[in-house]
């Protein structure tokens, strides 16, 4: 494994700790107004102005789209969406909120020209967005002092950056809270996941979860993340979750790959012996709905998630938005995780403006809102979120991981249903597990 080429910045070995040196003037610098005009381009939402000038607050929403790999064309489709629907009701303060989008083409040149094209337009936070390189754009957000809010969750920067605000808890929390609910209905448990540095982290936060209930760890199967199909990787998950009798768990945790080694998985005639779970961003309804629904490769199996099932009461303010300004747009999903994210992002976003009554909305005081200890509530979607320069898990790593709860759901007639109320914090959990 020494000579693999490393890609990408996602979770990088847990030894790399976050240093807690980080330079004021990288904080600091360059805090960014709020555009006195947007320059006209593609992705932007024009708004009506408040007052006699134009008090538009501009934000920016990237994704990566129409790649050979992970797409999330929902998130900018939705935060548009968002756009329109907050404008219609008066603005932010009056102020109209224009969003841009930017579709980061899942590479390095992408993300980074994003970042650069928020801080020449004058975005005064980025929200709601995925990207894979953290790397290429959070240097060039920190030197303008632009926030992260609300991301993903797929690099290990967006736990440890002081510029991101994540409302959820990332692949930590998700494989932690798996492995805990796993250890107490699973036999031997087989964990395929990518021969990559993001896949190197994921044992051990998943057997933190197994650990926490007793369970001995899984075996660790790296696995090529562009392989086109995984026959072998799946006959070898399911001698391993077999061995030894019981009922053993097969968990994929490949990404947008996942659906291409359950294809493979079921093929296989010894697939119904044993249990299959994932995680959110593995999986979702609209992968499930893809993939046959109840007759395809996800019925029955465990999925752990941040928030509660797209049919709780709790998603109606993002449904209302979706029917009245997207309702034709297959894009958006409020089944999609991804959109879920954004809705949550923008949600913080206009608290924190808010918050900030008739003074300056800039990526200065926005910045500054949020450091100062706003407490902001999302109507039960998640726990209330608060940042702090270390939470709890600075210890393990993670000082930015302030939402550390997950719930479980199961894949019943082809839908994610909850598979018991309420949601688990794996704060604990990820606090005791072993990630040197």
């Amino acid at each position: 494994m020494t000579g693999r080429r490393r890609t990408r910045s996602t979770f990088l070995p847990w030894h790399h700790r976050f240093t807690r040196h980080v330079r004021s003037s990288a904080l600091l610098a360059g805090a960014l107004t709020a555009s006195a005009s947007l320059l006209a381009g593609c992705g932007v939402i024009p708004g009506t102005t408040g007052g006699s000038g134009d008090t538009s607050i501009t934000v920016m929403t990237w994704a990566p789209e129409d790649t050979s790999a992970t797409n999330k064309p929902g998130m900018p489709a939705f935060a548009r969406a968002y756009a329109r629907w907050i404008n219609a009701q008066g603005g932010l303060g009056g102020r109209a909120l224009k969003v841009l989008t930017c579709n980061d083409r899942n590479d390095s040149v992408g993300a980074a020209k994003c970042a650069r094209r928020a801080v020449k337009e004058g975005a005064v936070a980025v929200v709601g967005s995925y990207s894979q390189y953290s790397d290429s754009f959070f240097p060039t957000l920190q030197g303008a002092g632009i926030p992260y809010i609300g991301g993903y969750g797929v690099t290990n920067a967006e736990f440890t950056s002081p510029l991101s605000y994540p409302v959820n808890g990332g692949q930590p929390a998700l494989l932690a809270g798996l492995g805990r609910e796993l250890s107490g209905v699973c036999g031997r448990v087989a964990l395929v996941r990518p021969d990559t540095i993001a896949g190197d982290a994921l044992p051990s936060l998943l057997d933190s979860g197994l650990d926490a209930g007793g369970h001995a760890d899984a075996t660790d199967q790296p696995a090529a993340e562009d392989a086109t199909e995984y026959s072998a990787q799946a006959q070898k998950a399911l001698a391993e979750a077999t061995r030894g009798g019981g009922k053993g768990c097969v968990v994929p945790a490949l990404g947008g790959r996942t659906s291409t080694f359950m294809d493979s998985f079921r093929r296989d005639d010894d697939a119904s012996s044993v249990r299959t779970a994932t995680v959110l961003g593995s999986v979702d309804q609209t992968v499930i709905n893809s993939t046959g629904g109840a007759a395809g490769p996800y019925e029955g199996a465990y999925v752990t998630g941040w928030y509660p099932v797209a049919s709780d009461a709790r998603w109606n303010g993002m449904k209302k938005i979706i029917s009245d300004e997207a309702f034709t747009d297959n894009r958006i999903e409020a089944d999609d995780t991804g959109v879920q994210t954004t809705y949550i992002a923008y949600t913080v976003f206009k608290k924190v403006v808010e918050s900030l009554g008739s003074g300056q909305v800039t990526a200065d005081t926005v910045r500054s809102a949020l450091d100062d200890g706003l407490r902001i509530e999302t109507g039960g979607l998640t726990p209330t979120l608060r940042w702090q320069f270390a939470d709890r898990l600075g210890s393990v790593g993670l000082p930015r991981l302030v939402n550390a709860d997950v719930s479980l759901q199961v894949v019943r007639k082809g839908r994610l249903v909850a598979a018991k109320s309420g949601s688990v914090d794996v704060t604990a959990t990820l606090e005791s597990a072993n990630l040197d």
